[in-house]
C-alpha cells in the first residue's frame, strides 16, 4: 500500500479555511508532517480527539514554554551525531525524518533550518563507539530510525555487527503506529532484522504508541512481522494531557501493548520544551493516573516504569504521597548518583525535577531568612 504524505497544512482538507490559516503561522515554524494512514485515525468531527492532537498543530505551541533542549543533549556528544550519557549505552542520531511529526516531540529543536546535529556520515560515531568497549548497548534515532532506506539501515547495522561489544541494537521509531505498512510490507526490510537480530545479541524496537488506537490491524500486522523476524518490540510514551493522561485510556493501552506482546517500558514525564505547555500533566496529577491505570491491569503492564530523562539522568518517579515525591536514579550522568534515592517537596504544579530543586532552594532560603518553613 503506498502511503502519501502531506507537509502543508493547507493539503489538510478536514481543517476549514480559516483553520488552516491560523494553523499556517504554527508550522512556518514548526515542522508538519503527516500521512493519510495516520490522518485516517482521526475523528475529524470531535476537535479534541486525541489522535488529532497528537499531529495537528495546536495554539498551545506558541506559548513561551522551557528551552529548545530541556534534557542538555548537547552536552553528551562525545562525537559528530554521536552521544554517550550513560557508559554502557551511546545514540547515533541517523535520521532527521520523521514519518510523521509529533506535536509534543521533544527534539523540536533538530526540525529547523538552523540546526544540524542529525549526521548523515555515521562513520565518526561508529568510529568511537568501536574505541569504547563499555559500549555494548547503541540507540539508532533522530528523527525516526526506520525512516531510513532499508540498504542505508543494513549498512548502519553491519557496522555496529562488526563491533564485537555491540551487544543490543535499538531502533527507535514511531513507524509502528504511523506507517505500520512501511514494515509488514518491506520483505528486504524484515529479512535485514531478522540477519541481524542474533539470538545472543537481539534488535529491539522502541516503539511509541500513545494511544490505544494507534493499536490497529495494520499496527498488530507490523508487531506479528517483527517478532516472527526475531526482533523484540518494547514500548515508551510521555503521559500527555488530553491524549492518555485518564487512567481508563492509559490503562487500556498498556493492556493492549501486552495482549500483542509488546513490553510496556517506560512512561515520560513530558519535557519542558519550548512549545509543549498544553501536553504537560503535573506530577502529583500524572502519578495518580499512572498508579489507577496500573491497579486496572495484569501484571505485564505493570512493568512500565514512570521517569523523566534529566539532564543529570534517567530519574525514576517512585511515589508521590502526602506533599512529597519520592525519586531515584535509575540512570546517572555521574556514577556516584546511580540508584540515589531523593525525597522532595511537592509544589501544586511542579512538572519537573528542576521545579522541584528551585522549591527546595527557595524553602532552604526562607529557613535562612525568618528561620521558619
Amino acid at each position: 500500500m503506498k502511503t502519501t504524505y502531506f507537509t502543508r497544512i493547507d493539503q489538510i482538507q478536514e481543517l476549514n479555511l480559516k483553520e488552516r490559516a491560523y494553523l499556517r503561522q504554527i508550522t512556518d515554524r514548526y515542522v508538519f508532517r503527516l500521512n493519510d494512514y495516520y490522518k485516517s485515525l482521526i475523528d475529524w468531527a470531535n476537535p479534541h480527539d486525541p489522535i488529532r492532537r497528537l499531529v495537528i498543530p495546536s495554539a498551545g505551541e506558541l506559548q513561551e514554554y522551557g528551552a529548545w533542549d530541556a534534557s542538555a543533549e548537547h552536552t553528551n556528544y562525545a562525537a559528530p551525531g554521536c552521544q554517550h550519557k550513560y557508559k554502557t549505552t551511546a545514540l547515533l542520531l541517523v535520521s532527521e525524518v520523521c514519518g510523521a511529526y509529533c506535536r509534543f516531540c521533544f527534539r523540536k529543536r533538530l526540525f529547523r533550518n538552523d540546526v544540524r546535529e542529525v549526521r548523515l556520515d555515521v562513520s565518526s560515531g561508529l568510529d568511537y563507539i568501536a574505541a569504547h568497549p563499555e559500549i555494548n548497548n547503541v540507540l539508532l534515532t533522530g528523527g525516526d530510525s526506520l525512516m531510513l532506506s532499508t540498504s542505508r539501515l543494513e549498512t548502519i547495522l553491519r557496522k555496529l555487527r562488526d563491533i564485537p561489544h555491540v551487544r543490543v541494537i535499538r531502533l527507535g521509531s514511531k513507524l509502528l503506529a504511523f506507517n505500520p505498512m512501511r514494515i509488514y510490507e518491506d520483505e528486504a526490510l524484515l529479512r535485514v532484522l531478522s540477519s541481524f537480530s542474533q539470538p545472543e545479541a537481539r534488535i529491539y524496537v522502541m516503539a511509541h504508541f500513545n494511544h490505544p488506537r494507534e493499536l490497529t490491524l495494520e499496527s498488530h500486522q507490523a508487531i506479528a512481522a517483527l517478532q516472527e523476524s526475531g526482533v523484540i518490540t518494547v514500548n515508551q510514551t510521555p503521559i500527555l494531557r488530553g491524549i492518555n493522561d485518564h487512567p481508563e485510556i492509559l490503562a487500556e493501552l498498556l493492556d493492549k501493548l501486552s495482549f500483542a506482546g509488546v513490553t510496556p517500558y517506560y512512561i515520560f514525564q513530558n519535557r519542558p520544551v519550548a512549545g509543549n505547555a498544553d501536553f504537560v500533566v503535573p506530577f502529583y496529577r500524572a502519578y495518580k493516573v499512572i498508579e489507577e491505570a496500573k491497579a486496572r491491569i495484569s501484571g505485564l503492564g505493570k512493568r512500565v516504569k514512570y521517569v523523566m530523562s534529566h539532564a543529570s539522568g534517567k530519574i525514576e518517579i517512585l511515589s508521590v504521597s502526602q506533599g512529597k515525591i519520592y525519586l531515584k536514579y535509575h540512570q546517572a550522568r555521574r556514577p556516584e548518583d546511580m540508584g540515589r534515592f531523593m525525597v522532595f517537596h511537592l509544589p501544586d504544579g511542579a512538572a519537573w525535577f528542576d521545579d522541584l530543586i528551585a522549591a527546595e532552594e527557595s524553602a532552604r532560603e526562607e529557613v535562612a531568612a525568618t528561620g521558619q518553613y
